[in-house]
C-alpha cells in the first residue's frame, strides 16, 4: 500500500484548496465563475455602439451610448502592451485581429464623433498603427485564419466600418445560402463554422450593401434574400439579445445591420440591449457571460474525486436539480440540434455542444457515490444525452463540438478531446448503470479507433478548444494528451501501447520543479500541472488493477509516482503561498480568440490533488515501491 501522507501540513493544504473551491460557490450553491475581460469584446462592443449613437434620434439614448463608447475606449487605452497593440486578454500576447479592432474602433471615434475623443489617444492609434505595419495588417489576418471565414470577415469588416481597410479587401459573405433548410447546412458547405451563422447572415449583408458586386445574378438573388435571412436571424435569436452570450459575435451582427439601416429592427435593438446589461463596472466587456454549467459540473467532477467523498456543505440535490433542468428537451432553433443536450451556460444564448454534455452526465453519474439508486428522472436524462451523442458522431467515429458532418472547417471537425470526454462519460454510464443499447458500446469503439488514428507520432494528441500561448503554434499537446489519457485508462487500457507512448511523451516534458506546460522549455502554469496530475492518477489508478501490466514491466509506474508525488507537492505549495488561482490564458471562444476563467486553476488543481491523494492511498500491485 502507498500509504495516506499524514503530515499535518500537507493534509491541511488540501482540505484549504477543497474549502477554496466551495467558496467560490454563487448564492444558489453551483458555480458562476469570471470569464477574462477582453479588449476584443471591448472594441467590438464599442463600436456597435459607436455606429448606434450616430444614427438614433433620441438624446438620452445617444448620451447612454456614448458615455459606454468613452468608458470602453478609456478602458482599451490603459490596457494595451508596450508594443502597441492588444491581446485577447489581460493577460494575452498582442496579436495582428485585436490590434486592428481596437485601432478601427479609435479611429472611428476620431473621425466620426470627434467630441469623445481625447487628444492622448492620438498617441494609442499611432503606436497601434506601427504594431499593425509590422505584423503584416490584411494580409496577416487572413493567413492568421486560412481558409475559415468565420472570424477574418467579421474583423475586417469592423475595419472597413471605420474606415481603416477598403471594402475590396472584404471579401463577400453568401448570406443567402441561410435561407435553405437547415439540415442542407452541412452538403453546402458554408464558409464559416457551425455556431457562426448570425455573422454569415449580418455582416453577409453589409458587406453586400458596401462592396459593389459586379455579377447581376447574384446581386438579384441576394436582395431578394435580405427580408427572409432577416427573418431567420430574428428567429435565432435568443430572448436576451446576446448569440451564444458572446459580446463579440452579438457585436459583430448589431454594427452590421446598423450600417445597413437597420437601427430598429428588433434583432439590434436586441443586441444593443445585450451589450448595455453585459458591460463590467470598469467599462470593458468580457468574452462571454459566463460558463456556469461548465465550470459547475467541472468543479463536481473534481470535488467526487476526494477519497473522503464530498464535503457535507455541498448540497448535491440541489445541484443535480438544478443540471437536470439545464438539459435542452426541444429542438434548438439556432443550431437545430436534437433533444437532450447541455450548453455551458444556463443563459439563453447557450448551444448545446459535445463537450458539456458528457461533463453534464459525468456530474450527474458522480454525484451518487457507486451503489447508491439513480432516479427514473436522472436514467431518462442520461439516456436522452447518449442519444444526442450518437447522433452527433461523425463518420470518423470522432465527435465535432457542435453538428455532425460540418467537416470542412477546423472548428467544426471532430476532435480528440471532446472524443475522449464522450468516451469517459459512456464509460462511467456503463460501470454505474449499464449502456442502455448496444449502439453505445459499438460508438464507443469507433471514438477509440478514432483516437488511434488521431496520436501524433511523439504520442501526442491536440486539442480543439485549448492552446498556449508560448506554444509557436499556439497549440497545446499536454491538454489534449492528458484528456485522451484520462479516456484510454478507462476504455483501451491503461497499458496499451498508445497509453504507453503518451506516457512517456508526459514524463519526458515534465519541468525539472514538478511543473508542466504544454511543453518542457514553456512556462508552466497551475492548469497544466494540474491536468496532468490527473492523467497520471486515472492511469495508475487503472493499470495497478491489471496482473500484467506494462506500465511496470517498462519502469514508467516508478517514473510515473515519483513525477506525480512531485507535480502534487508543487501544487500544494501554489495552495500554500495562495497562488493556486492564479489563471493563464489557456482557452479558445472562437478560432483563435483566447480567454481565462478564473475557476480554472482552483478547479483543475482540486480535481488533481483529489486524484493524486486517491491513488496514494489505493493498495496497489506491491511491486510498486512504498513513495512519500
Amino acid at each position: 500500500m502507498i500509504p495516506r501522507p499524514e503530515d499535518a501540513a500537507t493534509a491541511a493544504s488540501l482540505q484549504t484548496a477543497r474549502q477554496l473551491l466551495l467558496h467560490r460557490r454563487n448564492a444558489s450553491g453551483w458555480w458562476t465563475g469570471r470569464l477574462s475581460t477582453s479588449a476584443l469584446s471591448t472594441a467590438t462592443a464599442v463600436m456597435a455602439q459607436l455606429l448606434a449613437s450616430q444614427q438614433t434620434s433620441s438624446v438620452a439614448e445617444r448620451s447612454r451610448l456614448e458615455r459606454r463608447v468613452v468608458g470602453g475606449l478609456e478602458w482599451l487605452a490603459s490596457h494595451r502592451n508596450a508594443d502597441g497593440g492588444w491581446g485577447d486578454t489581460e493577460l494575452s500576447f498582442s496579436n495582428i485581429s485585436t490590434t486592428m479592432l481596437v485601432h478601427a474602433t479609435f479611429s472611428a471615434v476620431n473621425a466620426q464623433q470627434p467630441p469623445l475623443f481625447h487628444d492622448g489617444w492620438r498617441t494609442v492609434i499611432a503606436d497601434a498603427q506601427a504594431y499593425i505595419d509590422r505584423a503584416g495588417g490584411v494580409d496577416a489576418v487572413i493567413r492568421r485564419y486560412g481558409k475559415d471565414r468565420t472570424f477574418s470577415v467579421p474583423i475586417l469588416t469592423h475595419c472597413a466600418l471605420a474606415g481603416t481597410v477598403p471594402w475590396n479587401r472584404v471579401i463577400p459573405l453568401p448570406f443567402e445560402l441561410a435561407c435553405v433548410p437547415q439540415r442542407w447546412y452541412a452538403a453546402i458547405r458554408l464558409p464559416v463554422v457551425s455556431y457562426a451563422l448570425p455573422a454569415l447572415i449580418a455582416i453577409g449583408q453589409a458587406v453586400f450593401k458596401h462592396r459593389k458586386s459586379f455579377n447581376p445574378f447574384t446581386a438579384a438573388i441576394r436582395r431578394a434574400a435580405i427580408p427572409r435571412s432577416l427573418k431567420i436571424l430574428e428567429s435565432i435569436q435568443p430572448i436576451n439579445g446576446g448569440f451564444l452570450e458572446a459580446a463579440p459575435l452579438t457585436s459583430f451582427v448589431a454594427m452590421s445591420l446598423i450600417s445597413c439601416g437597420q437601427l430598429e429592427h428588433p434583432v439590434v435593438q436586441r443586441c444593443l440591449q445585450f451589450l448595455e446589461n453585459s458591460v463590467l463596472a470598469d467599462g470593458s466587456w468580457p468574452i462571454d457571460t459566463n460558463l456556469t454549467t461548465w465550470l459547475t459540473t467541472l468543479s463536481v467532477n473534481a470535488l467526487a474525486a476526494n477519497p473522503d467523498g464530498f464535503p457535507e456543505e455541498l448540497d448535491c440535490d440541489a445541484i443535480r436539480s438544478w443540471l437536470l433542468n439545464q438539459q435542452y428537451r426541444t429542438v434548438h432553433p439556432y443550431t437545430g440540434a436534437a433533444p437532450g443536450g447541455w450548453s455551458w451556460t444556463d443563459l439563453p444564448g447557450g448551444v448545446p455542444d459535445a463537450d458539456d454534455t458528457p461533463g453534464s452526465m459525468l456530474a450527474l453519474l458522480n454525484l451518487r457515490r457507486p451503489g447508491e439508486i439513480y432516479t427514473e428522472a436522472e436514467r431518462q436524462s442520461l439516456e436522452a444525452a447518449g442519444e444526442w451523442l450518437l447522433g452527433l458522431q461523425n463518420r470518423d467515429g470522432g465527435w465535432p463540438t457542435f453538428c455532425r458532418g460540418w467537416g470542412a472547417l477546423p472548428f467544426d471537425r471532430s476532435s480528440s478531446d471532446l472524443t475522449a470526454h464522450v468516451l469517459r462519460a459512456f464509460q462511467l454510464w456503463q460501470d454505474r448503470i449499464g449502456l442502455p443499447t448496444p449502439a453505445c458500446a459499438a460508438a464507443m469503439q469507433r471514438g477509440i479507433a478514432y483516437l488511434s488514428k488521431q496520436q501524433r507520432p511523439d504520442g501526442t494528441w491536440l486539442p480543439l478548444w485549448f492552446g498556449n500561448q508560448h506554444h509557436p503554434n499556439d497549440e497545446n499537446p499536454l491538454y489534449g494528451t492528458t484528456r485522451v489519457l484520462r479516456a484510454l485508462a478507462v476504455t483501451a487500457g491503461a497499458n496499451s501501447p498508445a497509453t504507453l507512448r503518451a506516457t512517456t511523451w508526459l514524463l519526458d516534458n515534465q519541468q525539472p520543479d514538478g511543473s508542466w506546460s504544454a511543453s518542457r522549455e514553456l512556462p508552466a502554469s497551475v492548469e497544466e500541472t494540474s491536468l496532468a496530475l490527473e492523467a497520471l492518477a486515472d492511469i495508475l489508478a487503472h493499470s495497478t488493477a491489471s496482473e500484467n501490466s506494462s506500465l511496470s514491466d517498462s519502469g514508467l509506474q516508478s517514473r510515473m509516482l515519483s513525477a506525480g508525488d512531485r507535480a502534487f507537492r508543487w501544487l500544494l505549495q501554489r495552495v500554500d503561498t495562495c497562488t493556486v488561482d492564479t489563471p493563464s490564458p489557456i482557452g479558445f471562444y472562437f478560432a483563435k480568440l483566447w480567454y481565462f476563467e478564473r475557476l480554472y486553476p482552483l478547479i483543475f488543481a482540486v480535481s488533481g490533488l483529489n486524484r493524486w491523494d486517491a491513488v496514494r492511498n489505493r493498495t496497489i500491485s506491491a511491486t510498486i515501491p512504498r513513495f512519500i
